[in-house]
């Protein structure tokens, strides 16, 4: 039956009275993200951070503080998810590192860590380390130390662009998907392409590292198949302020993230970056990109709204917050700490020198270190006697922390060489010697040149005015005091990252003749047991002219 004319007019003029019906509110879920923790579990290592440039150095970082500021962030929001972009471990002071970083991964678990997208550090020890960190069971070689096993990671490890070789399949999950209040988060994870350049070689064997960008691009349409609109990459790739910024400041960003970025498709939301322990807060191409610096000392704020229609993200926020000391320790945390701290205490604490002065990695204008200068030394008196080396190279990334003026721990060593490379003598000729010089800077990133620190007997300059692969002033070179002959013969030592090309020194692997050796540490130790108390050395083996 119709109805009448003048009902229908009311219906409608009703309608049009009443107020439109209200949008559902967007969903708010805060991101809580770092990086770089590389096993830092203790408030002391390093301890402090700069949140602006030129200000004060203030207390930062500790697992009992994090664990705090964590419990404090979630209370803030109804819904969170923590999430790290890589090297969660390796390169770990001795705390974590004697128990092959168990104590991290149980710390982690703690904390409820939703995903970690992997980074290079965590193939330190290899894939099937690695493996063993996420799945559980004891350490073939040493056992479950502390006594009670190893149950393994509570949450993923990502890796979207590292892939098996012989299978093609990637060698963790590529993403995580997590929901807040039934709409659907993909978490991406990728480590920088370059790995395999700045990791042990024979642990990755039959690995490939693919490129950042396409892996990530690769898997949107699959997402978007699977209903997700949100996407989070976790990075392990990162950049750095070309200009003077605090921590929440974006000042010029540059390094392989930007290129990275730049390549990603507008479907993803947010990169949370890593690797360069740099802090910044940025937008690039409509999306947000972060970074936390290192060890714990910030954590990223990151706050979204997800439209409930869409189910995609509306608005994204993000500020990097200190991990200050002035809280109270989380208990849970203090009582895992002190467990591993009593265990490790008779080798740690445990004196094995003296300086008379503090050992910096912080290098001079021409790129040398004080500390770098007496690992290098160290080495060359490990294997001059044994193996014939006249000098000794040891990479600048390879030096994790200072020494202060003192009495010298075996722990305050351990955490400066944490990697256990072991030494390797090989012989190069004059022309390889110049060409390991001058990929300090060829084949780097130019952001980033790696800056060989050199033993005694070894001078050489260089001039930054000159290209790229060709800044050595090759008559400046002496080995033993003397100049190098390009056709002569040198025996020459480093560890064993080096040896296998590591940093990009690929010279190295045409070095002949190898005679392998000791412990880097062991050699680090035996040096400052037989110097004590050790001068700082002067800052003048490698000159930059200009």
């Amino acid at each position: 039956m119709r109805r009448p004319l003048i009902v229908l007019l009311a219906v409608a003029a009703f309608a049009a009275a009443a107020p439109a019906a209200r949008a559902a509110d967007p969903v708010k879920v805060q991101l809580l993200a770092f990086n770089d923790f590389h096993g830092h579990l203790e408030p002391t290592t390093p301890g402090t951070i700069t949140p602006a440039p030129g200000g004060a150095r203030v207390p930062a970082g500790g697992i009992e503080y994090f664990a705090t500021h964590v419990r404090r962030l979630k209370r803030t929001s109804p819904r969170t998810l923590l999430v790290s972009a890589g090297d969660l471990v390796g390169g770990s002071p001795l705390t974590s590192a004697l128990f092959h970083d168990e104590p991290t991964i149980e710390a982690m678990n703690l904390l409820g860590l939703t995903a970690d997208g992997v980074g290079n550090h965590e193939f330190d020890e290899g894939i099937t380390e690695l493996r063993r960190l996420s799945a559980g069971g004891c350490h073939p070689t040493d056992g479950c130390q502390d006594g009670d096993g190893f149950a393994g990671a509570d949450f993923p490890f990502l890796a979207a662009n590292v892939r098996e070789e012989a299978t093609g399949r990637t060698v963790f999950r590529p993403y995580v998907i997590r929901r807040a209040a039934g709409i659907p988060i993909a978490f991406v994870g990728v480590v920088l392409e370059d790995a395999p350049s700045i990791v042990s070689a024979a642990g990755i064997a039959g690995l490939e590292f693919g490129d950042e960008a396409d892996a990530i691009n690769a898997l949107v349409p699959t997402l978007r198949r699977r209903g997700v609109r949100a996407i989070v990459v976790l990075a392990h790739e990162g950049g750095q302020q070309s200009q003077p910024g605090g921590i929440n400041d974006c000042n010029g960003l540059v390094g392989p993230i930007t290129a990275i970025a730049d390549r990603l498709s507008p479907q993803v939301d947010v990169i949370h970056s890593a690797h360069t322990h740099q802090p910044y807060v940025c937008r690039r191409g409509g999306r947000l990109l972060t970074s936390s610096a290192s060890f714990g000392r910030l954590i990223t704020d990151i706050d979204l709204e997800l439209d409930p229609g869409s189910r995609d993200v509306a608005k994204a926020e993000a500020v990097n917050r200190i991990v200050t000391q002035d809280v109270p320790r989380n208990a849970a945390m203090s009582r895992l700490l002190a467990r591993y701290q009593a265990l490790a205490a008779p080798l740690r604490d445990r004196v094995i020198g003296a300086t008379a002065g503090p050992l910096t990695r912080e290098q001079n204008p021409a790129g040398e270190s004080t500390l770098g200068d007496v690992i290098a030394d160290a080495q060359l008196a490990a294997t001059q006697a044994a193996n014939g080396a006249l000098a000794a190279f040891m990479n600048p990334g390879g030096i994790r922390a200072d020494l202060d003026a003192g009495e010298v721990t075996y722990g305050e060593a351990f955490t400066v060489q944490p990697f256990g490379n072991s030494l390797v003598t090989l012989t190069l000729t004059g022309k390889q010697v110049d060409t390991l010089l001058e990929q300090q800077w060829c084949g780097q990133d130019p952001a980033f040149p790696r800056i060989l620190q050199v033993s005694k007997g070894v001078t050489y300059t260089w001039d930054p005015a000159k290209p790229a692969c060709d800044r050595v002033e090759d008559a400046s070179i002496r080995l033993g005091g003397a100049p190098v002959d390009p056709a002569g013969a040198y025996r020459v030592t480093v560890n064993s990252f080096l040896a296998d090309g590591g940093d990009n020194f690929v010279v190295l692997r045409e070095g002949t003749d190898r005679v392998g050796g000791g412990d880097d540490l062991d050699a680090l130790e035996a040096y400052l047991a037989a110097n004590a108390p050790l001068a700082v050395p002067a800052l003048d083996r490698i000159v930059r002219a200009g």
